[in-house]
C-alpha cells in the first residue's frame, strides 16, 4: 500500500451499485483520470460483492475498454470501481529490437482479483511507461525485472505465477493501481515527457539517451 493511499470502508452495496450502473449503461465507460479520489484509495478486496455473472460481464467490459483505449492493462478503479480487479493482455506487434531490449513477449489475456506481487532475486530495469489514467505523458520507472504474483482467478481458485520482462512491468503497474499507487509515484520525475516529445526524442529501445539528455538515473 502506498504511504498516502487512503484506507476506505467501501461497502459491498456501493460496489454493486456502481457496477450495476456501468453494466446497464450499454456503452463503454470513460476511463477515470488522475485527480479522481478512487485512484488514490486502497480498493476493496473482492469477496463476493458481485455474482459470477456480474463479475464475468464486468471483466468482458473491462477487456473491451482496454482494447479500445488501447492499452495492455486496466484496473477496476480506472472505471470508478473501488474493487481489486484488473485485466491484462499484451498482443501488440512490436519491433523485434525493441521487444528484445525490453523483454517484451506476448501476454495472453487474464483477469486477476486481490493480487499481490513480490520481487524475485535479480536486477531492476528502467523503461518509459504510460497510463490510461494519465493521458498525454510518459515517464521512466525502475522496476524489478521478475516478480511472483499471487492472485485469485475469476473462478475462485488461488493462483501463483512468475513473470519477467515487460510482462512483470504490466503486472506491477496494474497491481499498484489497486493499492492507490500511480506509476508517477515511482517514476524518475526528470524523465517526464509528453507523448509527442517521447515519440520524437525518446522512443529508442532503451532509455540511455533520455537518461543522458534529461539528467535522471545518473548512476545507472
Amino acid at each position: 500500500m502506498s504511504p498516502d493511499a487512503r484506507p476506505t470502508d467501501i461497502s459491498a452495496a456501493r460496489i454493486h451499485e456502481t457496477v450495476e450502473h456501468i453494466l446497464a449503461a450499454g456503452v463503454l465507460p470513460s476511463i477515470v483520470q488522475a485527480g479522481h479520489p478512487v485512484l488514490r484509495q486502497l480498493a476493496a478486496p473482492f469477496d463476493g460483492q458481485l455474482s459470477d455473472a456480474e463479475l464475468g460481464q464486468l471483466i468482458d467490459l473491462m477487456h473491451s475498454v482496454m482494447h479500445k483505449a488501447p492499452g495492455v492493462g486496466l484496473a477496476a478503479p480506472q472505471l470508478g470501481i473501488p474493487l481489486q480487479l484488473a485485466v491484462l493482455e499484451d498482443q501488440f506487434e512490436v519491433d523485434p529490437e525493441v521487444a528484445a531490449v525490453r523483454g517484451r513477449e506476448p501476454l495472453p489475456f487474464f483477469a486477476m482479483l486481490n493480487p499481490s506481487y513480490q520481487p524475485l532475486p535479480g536486477a531492476t530495469a528502467a523503461f518509459y511507461e504510460g497510463c490510461l489514467s494519465l493521458n498525454g505523458v510518459q515517464a521512466a520507472v525502475s522496476r524489478p525485472e521478475s516478480v511472483r504474483l499471487d492472485f485469485t482467478a475469476p473462478d475462485g481458485s488461488r493462483q501463483q505465477r512468475e513473470f519477467s520482462g515487460w510482462q512483470a512491468r504490466i503486472v506491477q503497474h496494474e497491481t499498484d493501481h489497486l493499492h492507490g499507487i500511480l506509476y508517477l509515484d515511482r517514476a524518475e520525475l526528470r524523465s517526464i515527457s509528453t507523448n509527442a516529445e517521447y515519440a520524437a526524442r525518446w522512443s529508442q529501445p532503451d532509455i540511455s539517451l533520455a537518461r543522458q539528455e534529461l539528467g535522471f538515473l545518473p548512476d545507472a
